[in-house]
């Protein structure tokens, strides 16, 4: 197999987690900076040029995608997928799965249980946006935030409402979130690939911070999921279309909670707490997943 890693930085633990165990199962890796992929789109053609080669006979591309950059690397994800290229998390899974709002109201149309969430758009209803919300703590956040970035914790109404007014003042996109007390500032990342989790682990905040991202000072260790558990987690990364996801939840008195859902979740911390080769179980994934895609014969040449 000929698999293309959407990434910008190929000395990522994650990237290079991948690239290895795509390479030790004898398959061809690439890995291909977005911003360096320029598109040609015509009725009924699309290609694309990667440093000024035109990239031919890629079978599968697995997208790691940042957040800074989700315009143009979802436009680059969609233009090999109308080139007929498989990947287990589609450009439009990746967009639902980005704004956390939309996100949010998709898992909630199919049942899954999160916390109660408010937004609203007008700095003349701050007010009553928060009385929608009901008492404090809340918990505000930017839409597309990522790695605990973004994500402040209000104590009282009038902390709440000085962040949503500032944040409206800046014209950014937040969402306000009820805050899980029984939690204890711990959360489940739970690592999806195809119809099962295949790691999990509980993530704890550090004293004096109420977000578990490692990238915060979190600590993390392998934790055993409830039935329960993982079946929200594969039945919300089903929902927003991703076949490799890291579904974030809450442990709450009535029951699992979905805080988020990332399409491009990192590796290195589930990896080093559980001793799992996700990125084994992604490989072997696509493989088993990608349809056998029709090679160009090479020319005969008269000698």
């Amino acid at each position: 197999m000929k698999l293309a890693i959407l990434s910008r930085n190929s000395k990522l633990y994650s990237t290079q987690s991948l690239v290895a165990a795509a390479r030790r199962r004898g398959h061809t890796v690439r890995i291909l900076d977005p911003l360096r992929c320029y598109m040609r789109i015509e009725p009924g053609s699309f290609s694309i040029h990667y440093k000024g080669v035109p990239l031919a006979d890629v079978d599968a591309v697995l997208p790691r995608i940042g957040a800074s950059i989700t315009r143009y690397g979802t436009a680059v994800l969609r233009q090999f997928e109308l080139m007929g290229v498989y990947t287990p998390n589609p450009s439009d899974a990746v967009l639902r799965a980005r704004d956390k709002l939309r996100c949010h109201q998709l898992l909630a149309a199919q049942g899954i249980d999160l916390p109660l969430t408010v937004f609203g758009d007008n700095p003349d209803d701050t007010a009553d946006l928060l009385r929608l919300l009901g008492e404090p703590p809340h918990v505000i956040k930017l839409n597309e935030g990522t790695q605990g970035a973004g994500v402040i914790l209000a104590e009282r109404t009038s902390s709440s409402k000085s962040v949503v007014e500032a944040l409206r003042g800046l014209y950014a996109n937040f969402i306000v979130q009820e805050f899980i007390a029984e939690a204890e500032g711990s959360d489940l990342r739970c690592f999806v690939v195809g119809e099962r989790v295949v790691a999990a682990m509980r993530r704890s905040a550090p004293i004096g911070e109420f977000r578990s991202n490692l990238h915060r000072g979190g600590t993390a260790e392998q934790v055993a999921l409830t039935p329960e558990e993982e079946a929200t987690a594969v039945r919300a990364a089903a929902i927003l279309g991703l076949s490799v996801a890291g579904v974030d939840m809450l442990r709450s008195r009535r029951g699992p909670l979905v805080l988020e859902v990332n399409a491009s979740p990192g590796l290195e911390g589930i990896e080093s707490a559980t001793a799992v080769d996700v990125a084994g179980a992604i490989i072997e994934h696509i493989v088993a997943a990608c349809p056998p895609r029709p090679r160009r014969s090479k020319r005969k040449t008269n000698s």
